[in-house]
């Protein structure tokens, strides 16, 4: 499988049998300037910085809208059990703060299983996971995990903690360079790991998994 990082907390999940890509957001495109495809769509939370008169179908809570390139994808953006194109999804019911959504709003984040491999896309998740919600989400090869948000840098490592993934991937979600970087410091003081460079995407493989976690960085392949 191979996991590539759009930017904010957009991902895509390319697998042998499907591509889903997670919270897309409007303006959107690949390194080529052309638009970002996949099979199906997850979407955690309400786009925050919807382009002025854009135009486009709009998911189910009408509140995010999906590039013309996603448009013909099975969107997913609400909790429950689902499985498109041979791709077990979960989403569970989460909030973007420590306050049952009272301050930032509900999330969604979705547990994917392809090509073999267990991914959680945590969204933009502002606490931390209860012990039936770990249960929801079941065992975790990959944790993609939102960086300098609502999440502190010690929650966030934390999180890491409570997921126990083989792999951590941090998504920045901040636009600019200079915050990026001071929450991926914060965020790895925290983890007692050194800084790796970033890389282009990830690519993994269920035999190739490492034995202890390893936190990943990657270059944003998304433009705007």
């Amino acid at each position: 499988m191979e996991l590539t990082w759009y930017g904010r907390t957009c991902v895509r999940l390319r697998g042998k049998d499907a591509v889903v890509v997670s919270d897309p957001y409007q303006a959107v495109v690949g390194p080529t300037g052309r638009g970002v495809t996949a099979d199906i769509v997850t979407i955690s939370h309400a786009d925050d910085n919807r382009l002025p008169k854009a135009k486009g179908k709009a998911s189910r809570d009408g509140q995010t809208l999906l590039p013309t390139s996603l448009e013909d994808s099975f969107v997913l953006d609400g909790p429950g059990e689902y499985e498109v194109k041979h791709v077990l999804l979960t989403g569970v019911r989460t909030y973007r703060d420590d306050h049952r959504g009272s301050d930032r709003g509900r999330n969604v984040a979705f547990a994917v299983e392809l090509d073999g491999l267990h991914t959680i896309h945590l969204g933009d998740i502002g606490h931390l996971l209860s012990e039936e919600k770990l249960g929801d989400i079941g065992p975790v090869n990959i944790a993609c995990v939102p960086i300098g948000g609502a999440l502190s840098a010690t929650k966030a490592a934390e999180l890491c903690a409570q997921l126990d993934p083989n792999i951590v991937v941090a998504m920045p979600v901040s636009d600019d360079d200079d915050e990026i970087d001071v929450a991926l410091a914060k965020f790895f003081h925290e983890m007692g790991a050194t800084r790796p460079p970033p890389q282009q995407k990830l690519t993994v493989t269920t035999s190739a998994l490492p034995q202890e976690t390893t936190t990943v960085v990657l270059e944003s392949r998304g433009k705007v």
